[in-house]
């Protein structure tokens, strides 16, 4: 399984110059998961740059993978894992 960042799915959505390194793995729907917070930030930064049209069709393809609504749980596991690798919590 794969979790893909709102930056891995940005990029992908806009076609950027990394889209070839994240689309094998973002198109294996069946192996990715989509951590709620992501659903948020693509649609809304989407939303901005886009259409409602656009993000919604962005969103659409995120839905066909696993979904993983961030409970108290996996906020605090998260937390600790970007505490211990130096990760933000998004993407500015």
């Amino acid at each position: 399984m794969n979790v893909i960042d709102s930056s891995g799915w940005l990029e992908y959505f806009t076609g950027g110059k990394n889209t070839a390194f994240f689309a094998p793995v973002i198109e294996d729907t069946a192996n990715v998961i989509v951590p709620t917070i992501s659903i948020y930030e693509v649609f809304k930064r989407t939303l901005a740059d886009k259409s409602r049209d656009d993000a919604l069709e962005a969103i659409a393809m995120m839905y066909e993978a696993k979904i993983v609504d961030l409970d108290r749980e996996i906020a605090l596991i998260a937390a600790e894992i970007s505490f211990e690798l130096k990760l933000p919590m998004a993407d500015a």
